[in-house]
Formats: C-alpha cells, structure tokens, sequence
C-alpha cells in the first residue's frame, strides 16, 4: 500500500502481525501499578472498542500483557511501517488544505528526531502525548483525510470523537487534553485516568501539534540568558550557566547558552538522550566524571571560550563537586521535568539510571523518597553557591514547587513565597509578556529549507522596519529578535519540520504574517502555518510561570486561558487546543494554543489580523488589570492602534493611604 493508501484506510481491517519492541529507542519508562483488577478490566474494554468483535480474542491477551508491562495500552501492533516525520503538505491525502497541514503538523511531533518517546506517541516532558494510543492516531489521520471544509474534527485528549458539520470559518479541529473535574486533578488522578485510556497530559505543544523540536525553546532561553547575565551586570563570555536536563525543552539549553555566548554545563542521567542531543550538535562535548569536568570548565574560563558540555551524570553531583571545588558558578537553574517527579522527570542522585529506572516501577515509594532526598541535597548545594554570589532562578520547571514539598530549605522568610524568583518574574514577564512579546512561530509546509529562508528574510526586513519608529520601552526585545532571526540559519537550529520561531507583539505578528501571506499569493513560497508556544503573553494560566508576575491575587485563576481559546476559535483559528497541566504539572496549570493555515488567500488575511491582535491583547489587557506598569504602556498603545479595542485600566491607589 502506498502511504496515502495506508492514511486513508485508518484501523486496518485485517490486523498486522505483532510488533516487536525495539531496544534501540528511547522508550517511555513503565508507569506505576494504579489500576485495580476491575478497572484494568475497564481499561481492556476501553482499547478493544476501537477493533471489530471478531478481533477482541487476538488482542485482548496482547493488550493486557502491555497494561502488566508498560502501565499503558499503547497498541504496538498498530504502529505505521512508513517513515514518521512532516512530508511536504502535497503528499498527503485529503479535501482540505487545512487538514492536510494538521496532518504535517501531526506527524513532526512524532518524528523520531523530534519525539522523546515516538513509539508511546510522546513528545516530550516524559509524558507530553499527542495520542494515547496507535488506533487514535490512525483514525485521527483517517478523519483529517476525508474532513471537508465544512467540517470540525473534535479530540478528546488524543481519541477522535468524530467530525461534525461546521462551516469554513469554523476551527478544522478543537483539542482538549487532561480537562477534568478540579478535584480530580492530583497526580494519581491522572495516572489512573491514563491508564484506563480516557484522558492524557498533552503538556503545551505536543497535543496541540505545535512542538517544533527543540528550537520552540532555544529563544526564550537564549533571551533568559542573555538577560540573566544582563540583570548580574556580567558578560556572558568566559562566564559560567549550570543546568540539567537534555530531553525535548531542556535540551534546548546547551545551544542556547551557545548563542548567547557563555560557558554552559548540563547534566543530564539519560545515554540514549544525550547520545542524540550531541549528534544534533546541540552540544559540543560530553564528559562522563566530575573531575574531568572540573579540568574541563577551568580550561574554559580561562581562555574565555564559548562552549556547551554535557555532564552524563546528575546534576546533584555538579552542584556538590563545583561547591567544593570552588568553580564559580554564576548563574543556575534546572529544567528536568519536575512537574512529572515520580514517572521519569527527575532521576535521584547515587543511584545508576537503569536502577533508578527499575525501581521507579517496581519500588514507587522509595524511588519517591530517593528524588525528595536528591531535591533537598540539590536546594542545599545550590544555597552554598548563591551565598557565593550565584544568580539562580527557577525555570518554570516546577523545580521550587517539587523542593518545597520534599523540605528543602527554599522558601523565603514569609514562609509564602520561593527564595528564589521564577524567570517568568524576574526576566520574561517583565521584559516580553507584558509588553506583549512571546513566541510567535511558523512552519513551511512544502518541506523546503529554501521556504524556510524566505521567511526568515521577510520576518528579519518587517522587525527592521518597525525598529525605526518603535518606542524606547522595546528597542532591546526589536534588536534582541533582529539578531537572533539574523542568525537563524547559521545557528542551525531545524529539526524535523521547517519551523521558526520568533519573539514578536502583536504587531510584529500581524504585519510577519501577512507578508507571508502575499509571499504566498504571489507564489514565492508554499503554504505556511502560523502558531506559538503556549508560553505566551495570553494562552497559559500558571501561577509558578506564566502568571507568576501577576500580583493581584488573580494567578491562580484560569479565565485568560479559557478566554483565549475561545477567542481564537471564532476570530480565525485552523486549530484550538486547551490543556490541563503543561510545564509545571497537571491540575498546576491551564493552557491554550491554536495554529493557522495561511494559504495565500484575502480570507487568511482577515483571520490572522482579527486572531492574532486578540491573541495578544487579551494577556496584555489581564496583565495590565494586574496594574503592571509595561503591560498598562503596552494595552494603552494597542488602543491608540485600534479604535475598536477599549480595555478597562486600573485606577492606582496611593500607598501613603495605607
């Protein structure tokens, strides 16, 4: 059969033999023993739905030795034979532009260069899923075949309920992930709930289909940097970042400390993933001791070298031996995945990884007890270091969050908040979201890295242009985006599918866009889809991140997020997603995220003005009732651009009063 002879055909009607499971990919660690005998029952009755009666006695055994053996029902057997990664938009088959580009979008996230864990369908975070299980995705690419631009595909965290009759200016699809009842979101809530195959943790952009590979987070972190250094008044050159984690987000660290030009040191336990990060050349070296590492990072400071190492070991070790070894250190953070501390996001110290991997399993308790051990040695070396001078600050990671719990001694005097800021509160929410700057991105469906430059060329020409008359308050955000897009494609930064991605407002946006647009009309480019990172002004409600720089008392509420996407769905979106958890952990966090098709059309052109000028105004205005002083600039100058918008301002009380 050919590939789009196989996307047609969905769940085959005669089943392919078995599959074997292949050592030589990086597989999702097993989830922990939740289910009671009844509900594992339930769970085997939830995957067979999916197969005709005449095939439940074949499968019922296979599914149920993958529940006892993996904690899941991924359904192996049904894994595609053909190559998974985003084929030029042409290649797919279908009645619908738009859902053709979902279908490239789709498939990147399971590209094997791209996915953590491709054969669990999981992006990255350790369990950030576009699908649940190999039927959805296969009824899924069914459906997107034969939608019509009439049509809405609905997606329940990862199953596919079903198209329904809509109209052109409808969402092709809408996605939920993980929207459960709020008194069922503790984290045993979701295993379980996963388990029996009726919910997933789509994290941000994975069950979205908007995760670009490790590039969606090489800017914010190139900027986080930069501007760490910039708060410390220090040259990143010859200086030193510490930092652990190499898998889909994290790994994103090492090139961007490269860009920025320090001296980065990133631990991280996983082989296979550290293997695949330095063929990427997303780090220069690997050092598998600490007193090589030592040698190493004393070598670099003296000749002032611009260099990333990864350190195959845990971090908890650096910390310590750094501490002792009085290697300076200046600035620190830690992006394991900490929102997912029992499953596989955070490896405990002393400990080999397979052991840990083993136990994690088998021994939940103590495996947990072992991390919350790690976390407090880790909180007290880093004390050490910034009584040194060290500037540390949480990157969002639930780090601090997954600490506090464990006892370590890392919260401020008022008992209330973290001793040390968030990156969101000290860098990114006042310098960017509040100003309205986030991670605008885009993907050149036709698969051409000649699409891709033009792009990169039009963006760079439009930023350029709009540096010239832009007030002082963002000239460092207009110049910091010039060069990094000036830079874009020496940096090398593609993987999978031709993505970009640029920290613009809402006019930046607006005006890149619509370039791309007429570059389309013209025929000087193949379609292109518009998206952004849920770490933006307005998609994501999330008091330890996104919103951690919103001082009303309001963080801990979600309306912005639910109020966006609903935005988004009827001002022009191709696709809406809202998500339980993402970054910082299920039930911690509400997040949002859309793509848009542009084909070249005046239809597109009117979207993506209306959509986009709300995608970003709407945080900027929640922001500015928060009385954040670049947000209440920024909401007042988005006014004066568009008459139509008028927006509440909060009225500032006179402290003397109190």
């Amino acid at each position: 059969m050919t590939f789009q002879e196989q996307i047609k055909q969905g769940i085959p009607s005669i089943l392919p033999p078995k599959a074997t499971y292949d050592l030589a990919i990086n597989h999702a660690p097993k989830r922990k023993e939740i289910l009671s005998a009844e509900e594992k029952k339930l769970a085997l009755k939830n995957a067979l739905r999916y197969f005709e009666a005449k095939h439940h006695a074949e499968l019922i055994k296979e599914f149920s030795e993958e529940l006892e053996t993996y904690g899941r029902i991924y359904m192996y057997r049904l894994r595609p034979e053909y190559r998974m990664y985003a084929r030029p938009i042409d290649e797919y088959p279908g009645k619908s532009i738009q859902a053709k580009a979902i279908m490239h979008m789709i498939q990147n996230n399971l590209d094997y260069a791209v996915a953590q864990h491709p054969h669990e369908l999981i992006t990255y975070g350790g369990n950030g899923a576009v699908f649940q299980n190999w039927a959805q995705y296969l009824l899924t690419m069914q459906y997107l075949s034969e939608m019509t631009d009439e049509q809405t595909l609905t997606m329940y965290s990862g199953h596919p309920m079903g198209l329904f009759p809509s109209h052109k200016e409808a969402p092709r699809v809408v996605v939920t992930n993980g929207m459960v009842i709020p008194n069922y979101s503790k984290p045993d809530d979701w295993e379980k709930m996963n388990a029996l195959g009726v919910s997933q943790y789509g994290q941000m952009t994975a069950g979205s289909y908007m995760y670009i590979g490790p590039q969606g987070i090489v800017h914010g972190t190139t900027i986080t940097v930069l501007n760490g250094f910039r708060k410390i008044k220090l040259n990143p050159e010859g200086n030193l970042f510490v930092t652990s984690g190499l898998g889909g987000m994290s790994g994103a660290q090492p090139k961007a400390g490269n860009i920025a030009g320090c001296i980065t040191v990133c631990a991280e336990v996983n082989p296979k993933i550290t293997k695949i990060r330095h063929e990427q050349g997303w780090i220069n070296e690997i050092v598998t001791s600490t007193e090589e590492l030592v040698k190493r990072v004393t070598l670099a400071k003296a000749n002032k070298e611009v260099v990333s190492i990864a350190y195959l070991g845990n971090v908890v070790d650096v910390w310590e031996c750094f501490d002792q070894e009085n290697i300076k250190i200046d600035l620190g953070s830690d992006q394991t995945s900490l929102h997912n501390p029992w499953a596989g996001g955070y490896y405990p110290v002393g400990i080999s990884f397979e052991e840990a991997y083993e136990m994690m399993a088998n021994n939940p308790e103590l495996f947990k007890e072992k991390v919350q051990e790690s976390l407090r040695r880790q909180a007290k070396a880093i004390n050490r270091h910034t009584a040194k001078g060290t500037y540390f600050f949480d990157y969002g990671n639930a780090f601090l969050l997954e600490a506090s719990r464990a006892g370590a001694d890392v919260m401020a005097e008022n008992n209330i908040d973290f001793k040390y800021p968030s990156y969101v509160q000290d860098i990114m929410g006042p310098m960017c979201f509040d100003y309205g700057f986030g991670p605008f991105r885009w993907v050149c469906t036709s698969g051409k890295p000649e699409d891709l430059q033009k792009t990169d060329t039009i963006a760079s020409q439009i930023l350029e242009e709009l540096a010239k008359t832009s007030p002082n308050e963002i000239q460092q955000q207009m110049q910091d985006n010039i060069k990094w897009i000036k830079g874009a494609q020496e940096n090398k930064l593609v993987v999978g599918s031709q993505a970009r991605i640029l920290y613009a407002d809402a006019e930046g946006r607006i005006k890149i866009a619509e370039a791309f647009n007429q570059a389309i009309a013209k025929g000087e480019i193949g379609t292109v889809v518009l998206g952004r990172d849920h770490h933006d002004v307005s998609g994501t409600d999330s008091p330890y991140r996104e919103t951690s720089n919103i001082y009303d008392g309001s963080r801990f509420t979600a309306d912005m997020a639910i109020q966006n996407v609903i935005g988004d769905s009827f001002r022009g979106a191709t696709w809406v997603s809202i998500h339980n958890g993402g970054g910082v952990g299920w039930g911690e966090v509400i997040n949002g995220g859309f793509g848009m098709v542009l084909d070249g059309s005046k239809e597109a052109s009117k979207r993506l003005a209306s959509m986009l000028f709300w995608d970003v105004n709407n945080g900027i205005s929640r922001r500015s009732w928060a009385r954040n002083d670049e947000a209440i600039f920024a909401i007042k100058r988005a006014m004066e651009v568009q008459p139509l918008l008028k927006v509440t301002l909060p009225n500032i009380v006179d402290e003397n009063l109190f």
